[in-house]
């Protein structure tokens, strides 16, 4: 590759880089007292061996196993005269195991340098690019002294990438900023192609630095978070990054912008396969809308009014503070549990019940059937939610007129999660249109006219109340206003805002709306069944914030009956707060209990 290449490769498309490579080696049975560089040479299968794992899991980049393959760090083992075929030997490793897939670059990888090591990783740079190396990354950069080493080794005639360990606030170990680091890239003898954050405390500290630096530079970047410390959890250390932790994380950084995805220390192919699976579809299903078609000599009927879709439709129009508690369909086929709860939920008073549509793509009952046994059965109304990720246009439109034919008036939609967030790796995503496409496929149903720009029969129309999501919580807050201002031109009537725990951030959120949209906003607000609940909450979930008061208090809360009430106190807070700016609330049982769900109100 020539300099600028691999930028423009990661520009035109997100580009999937490998996890750690020498806690791979480790995992082996190869321990500290060894050179891990040096087993390209004495031990050349196990090194071939990580490299096809991460190929197979779907990296589009390997990083050669030469991370201390400079002569004055192999010194330390005796080795230093090995140093050009160590390096030599790294790439065509890495390069065999690419066979066959020949979108797969090669990426030397270099190691953090002070000064007086500086003449020896500008050594090992010019040898991985004459072995063939595709690019160079320089990575672990800490302080302003070892990026000047780096980009005094940059070697020209080559794509050079500088990776650097950033703390919360961005800075490097001698607090370095990095407008610092900007200035000195500025001052190199070659630009680098790109800029990366890596390795560090873990997939939350790299997100925080990411959204300070994102907006501030022109280069991509690329974000490759190692495992992190353990966590105390009940006295306990665990390690919290889980592949699908780490999945959730690299969402986050997608969607704030980065363009390089993969991990370090820590990470293994298992981490980079279910990445993968997740995050491809999710770019290749972003901003897909409607089709545009041509609609010719069909009259596009009258919109119902909102207050005469539904019930729910003219408490909205009304203006009445609504009340909805989320109830998930059961994974087995027996509804009778919870349409109880439905009753129950009807009796205190609730005005819907939102039904989730394969709620972290789990196979769950149809939604569509729950809804109905619990309208028919409980009569109370529900609002169902749809995502793109199972169903095409043509399954969209049958679902929708299945719904007009048993009164199922009201549906929330999204976009959905990838299928590799539930138990299904195997299934594909459709994702034929993402939440602004359905909103504008539903409100040319609303008009009497299918996705096709055919008529749907003399005088039919569909009169379903079109609800969206939003996120408060939002990294990028431009983009969510954006595909907000979008949603509502498409005709969504209604908001529900993802689980809120922050309640200066939703009113922030909810001047912004108010000022730019005035449709109705109902706050998502959950209250936590236990430290642990709030600690998955926090983690795990996508889109959710969860400030540390709240898990202090939690956690100093006490036994589960005290955590349980402490969890009820603080959404009760929340709500009373946040209720003479909303529109309604939405709360969710948590595992089922309806009674906590109905204990915040």
């Amino acid at each position: 590759m020539k300099i600028g290449d691999l930028r423009q490769r990661l520009l035109k498309d997100i580009l999937i880089f490998d996890g750690g490579f020498g806690s791979e080696l480790y995992r082996k049975n190869f321990f500290v007292n060894t050179s891990y560089d040096d087993l390209c040479l004495s031990a050349p299968a196990p090194v071939t061996a990580i490299h096809q794992a991460y190929a197979e899991a779907g990296a589009e980049v390997l990083t050669t196993n030469t991370y201390n393959a400079n002569a004055l760090a192999l010194q330390q083992f005796g080795i230093a005269d090995r140093t050009k075929k160590i390096n030599q030997a790294a790439v065509a490793i890495a390069r065999k195991a690419a066979a066959g897939k020949p979108e797969i670059l090669i990426a030397g990888s270099i190691g953090p340098a002070k000064a007086k090591t500086a003449a020896a990783i500008a050594e090992q740079a010019e040898i991985l690019r004459d072995s063939g190396a595709d690019f160079l990354i320089f990575e672990s950069i800490s302080s302003m002294e070892e990026l000047a080493s780096a980009v005094n080794a940059f070697p020209g005639e080559i794509p050079c990438v500088t990776s650097f360990v950033l703390n919360d606030d961005a800075l490097l170990s001698d607090g370095g900023t990095f407008e610092d680091i900007l200035a000195q890239l500025a001052n190199a003898p070659y630009a680098p192609d790109a800029i990366g954050i890596n390795c560090g405390n873990g997939p939350e500290t790299t997100l925080n630095a990411l959204e300070k630096i994102i907006r501030k530079s022109d280069y991509p970047v690329i974000t490759q978070p190692g495992s992190g410390i353990p966590r105390s959890v009940d006295n306990r250390f665990m390690q919290m990054t889980t592949p699908e932790y780490f999945t959730t994380y690299s969402m986050r950084y997608l969607n704030l912008g980065a363009r390089g995805l993969g991990g370090c220390c820590g990470i293994t192919p298992e981490h980079i396969a279910d990445m993968v699976r997740s995050l491809k579809p999710l770019a290749a299903g972003a901003a897909k809308e409607m089709p545009a078609v041509e609609v010719k000599d069909v009259e596009e009927l009258e919109p119902v009014e909102l207050a005469k879709k539904s019930s729910f439709g003219e408490k909205l129009a009304a203006g009445k503070f609504v009340k909805l508690i989320e109830l998930t369909p059961p994974k087995g086929f027996d509804l009778t549990a919870t349409v109880e709860k439905a009753k129950i939920c009807a009796a205190a008073g609730v005005d819907a019940i939102n039904i989730p549509d394969g709620p972290r793509a789990s196979c769950r009952i149809s939604q569509i059937i729950t809804a109905i046994e619990i309208q028919e059965k409980a009569g109370i109304e529900t609002i169902i939610h749809c995502c793109a990720r199972d169903r095409n246009l043509i399954s969209l439109q049958s679902m929708i007129l299945g719904c007009m034919a048993k009164k199922l008036n009201n549906i929330l939609y999204i976009t959905g999660d990838p299928p590799k967030l539930g138990d299904y790796p195997f299934s594909s995503g459709v994702f034929d249109v993402d939440s602004i496409g359905m909103v504008k496929l539903q409100n040319r149903l609303n008009r009497g006219i299918d996705a096709g720009g055919m008529p749907l029969g003399n005088g039919v129309q569909t009169a379903i109340v079109a609800g969206v999501g939003a996120d408060p919580n939002a990294i990028d807050m431009q983009r969510e206003y954006r595909r907000l201002e979008e949603k509502i031109a498409a005709g969504a009537e209604f908001i529900i805002t993802q689980p809120v725990f922050d309640p200066p951030t939703l009113l922030k959120f909810l001047r912004e709306v108010r000022k730019n949209f005035g449709v109705p906003v109902i706050a998502g607000v959950w209250p936590f069944a236990s430290y642990r609940n709030a600690l998955f909450m926090k983690n795990e979930v996508p889109g959710v914030i969860v400030p540390e008061w709240i898990m202090e208090a939690m956690e100093k809360a006490g036994d589960k009956e005290a955590q349980k009430a402490e969890g009820i106190r603080i959404a009760r807070t929340i709500l009373e707060e946040i209720r003479p700016e909303i529109n309604g609330v939405a709360t969710s049982a948590p595992f089922g209990n309806v009674h906590t769900a109905l204990s915040i109100f």
